[in-house]
């Protein structure tokens, strides 16, 4: 079988620049670019895609959702098992009965969307990167348009009109003079077939992905996620089971993959594995061909690659994984997880509670697509936004259309909601203006109020100061520093205590006679008073039980304060 890797992403001695800018025939200006963005923003919001990863033995469905916090959720999911069909069938030799399947997995999965992003397996699709004259966007549109591109760069034994053809460019080298093209094709009458099981199924397929692709897209996204990775720029996927097997590294977010070969009595080892002879056999054979794959790697672009991702589909996979380590002991085997950061609800947090959730990397990776008409999604680098769909183009157009068709009828309508609000807006000035000329009682009533308030400010403060010049007659000092102590001592009287009588020597004592309501407030009038700056001490010299007005239901206590002042 021919290896539809060959000379995937080899990349130059040379790292080329990478200028997208250069390559735009022309340049939008600032007001339309504001309106392509405002309206993209809204159709991917509006446009949402399920992932629909087909196979003989099962269907699962994904469809994932950003929180205000934009944080990923996944909204749905659904696993439905298909049984009946041979083990090593595939899914284009029984249309009519997974499209059945999938029309019960969609009504059991209660999805509502009708857009499906569907994978197809990479044995489908010839992937190649060629290299080409550097040529302007409008340039490489013609040639493409007369395929007179491709007949030079990419050889194929059928004819072109019987493929239909994805491409990209990857890089642009201004010092060569060169750039390169991601070139993705697969036969029109495969394509046709898995669209045709999709709409069967009830669903309109928006985005034919291959498999491997839509696996970097979930790793891609896990990571930026998760953030737990030690090189950002460095990746290693291992895609290991019975369909598809491949090292897969991801350097500079380009991937870089090597097939991985096994025989056809390996499948059957793989799915029985009670010969542990075959099984040691199988591994060196595997883990010869990874060792190979990642050495390459490392000396063609000194890049130390210490861990591999690991998808696969087997249930005793951890079982191989502990004989890959075994055999490659400086490089770790770890199961990839595609739901690593995702918020999981309640509901469907047990259907994917497994122990090997990497078999879910390629619904997660296609679920992770919007199909975005106006480039928001749109990434330089290549491979994100693959689309084998022939009547792709009309599709975008369609689905242009519709968005500015929806954002005109949006326009209008916050238009009308505008001049309704304006016209609100003034009905109630007209209303407050008309309320304000016969409110005048209130606001006198308020204003009298906020005077009332003050005047009794005013009077408490009043009352504060002529008690503090009742207590000075007492004083029989006339220093200066008497007033400014004095002013201390009335500062300091908690509320339940009144002063009977103040003696001062004139030089630095203060005898302080009065009634308090209780000891705590006895307690409260020293502390305040040793807290003053012109204050040294303040202790209680005597205390004894006194009543007031001669009513012995109102007791107080009488107090005597002896306070030693500072020298000054």
């Amino acid at each position: 079988m021919k290896n539809p890797f060959a000379n995937l992403f080899k990349k130059k001695d040379a790292a080329p620049t990478v200028k997208p800018e250069a390559s735009s025939p022309k340049k939008e200006n600032f007001f339309s670019k504001l309106i392509k963005n405002k309206i993209g923003k809204s159709s991917v919001k509006g446009e949402e895609i399920v992932g629909v990863d087909l196979s003989t033995n099962e269907i699962r469905l994904a469809q994932i959702s950003t929180n205000k916090s934009n944080q990923w959720i996944l909204e749905k999911f659904y696993s439905h098992k298909i049984e009946g069909l041979p083990e090593n069938s595939s899914v284009l030799e029984h249309p009519d009965k997974v499209a059945e399947e999938l029309k019960i997995a969609i009504q059991k999965s209660k999805i509502s969307t009708s857009n499906a992003a569907i994978a197809i397996p990479v044995t489908s699709a010839i992937i190649r990167v060629v290299t080409s004259p550097l040529m302007t966007d409008e340039e490489l549109h013609n040639a493409v348009k007369t395929d007179s591109l491709w007949e030079n760069l990419v050889q194929l034994t059928d004819n072109l009109d019987d493929y239909s053809i994805f491409h990209q460019v990857i890089n642009r080298d201004q010092t060569g003079n060169t750039m390169d093209i991601l070139f993705v094709a697969s036969k029109l009458a495969d394509i046709n077939s898995y669209t045709e099981i999709i709409k069967k199924g009830g669903m309109n397929a928006v985005i034919i992905d291959v498999k491997c692709f839509a696996l970097k897209s979930a790793v891609d996204q896990i990571n930026q996620i998760s953030g737990t990775i030690e090189d950002s720029n460095l990746t290693a996927v291992l895609e290991f089971g019975l369909d598809e097997n491949y090292v897969m590294i991801l350097y500079e977010n380009n991937p870089i993959i090597t097939d991985i070969f096994i025989r056809g009595q390996d499948r059957t080892t793989l799915i029985e594995s009670n010969n542990q002879e075959e099984m040691e056999a199988l591994v060196r054979r595997y883990i010869t061909q990874v060792k190979q794959a990642v050495q390459d790697f490392e000396t063609k672009y000194e890049k130390r690659i210490r861990n591999l991702k690991v998808t696969s589909n087997l249930a005793n996979v951890e079982t191989y994984l502990a004989s890959f380590r075994k055999n490659l002991v400086n490089t770790g085997f770890n199961l990839f997880d595609p739901l690593d950061g995702i918020k999981i609800p309640a509901q469907i947090e047990e259907s994917v509670k497994l122990e090997n959730r990497s078999y879910l990397s390629t619904v997660m990776g296609l679920a992770f697509r919007k199909l975005d008409v106006f480039g928001y999604f749109k990434f330089v680098t290549a491979v994100k936004n693959i689309n084998l769909l022939p009547n792709r183009d009309a599709m975008i157009k369609q689905k242009k259309a519709k968005a500015f068709s929806n954002f005109a009828f949006k326009g209008i309508l916050g238009t009308v909601s505008v001049v309704y609000i304006i016209l609100f807006a003034l009905s109630f000035w007209q209303i407050n203006s008309l309320n304000s000329k016969i409110t005048n009682y209130s606001q006198i009533v308020q204003t009298h109020q906020e005077r009332s308030d003050q005047l009794a400010k005013i009077s408490k403060e009043l009352s504060k100061l002529n008690k503090s010049l009742e207590l000075s007659k007492s004083i029989k000092s006339n220093k200066k520093i008497s007033f400014r102590v004095l002013a201390q001592v009335a500062s300091a009287v908690p509320k339940r205590v009144r002063f009977t009588k103040i003696d001062f020597n004139g030089t630095n004592q203060i005898l302080i006679q009065g009634l308090a309501a209780s000891d705590q407030d006895i307690l409260k009038l020293i502390s305040n008073l040793n807290n003053k700056k012109l204050i040294s001490q303040a202790s209680l010299a005597s205390m004894d039980l006194s009543t007031a007005s001669g009513n012995t239901n109102n007791a107080m206590k009488g107090f005597l304060i002896n306070c030693i002042l500072e020298k000054v």
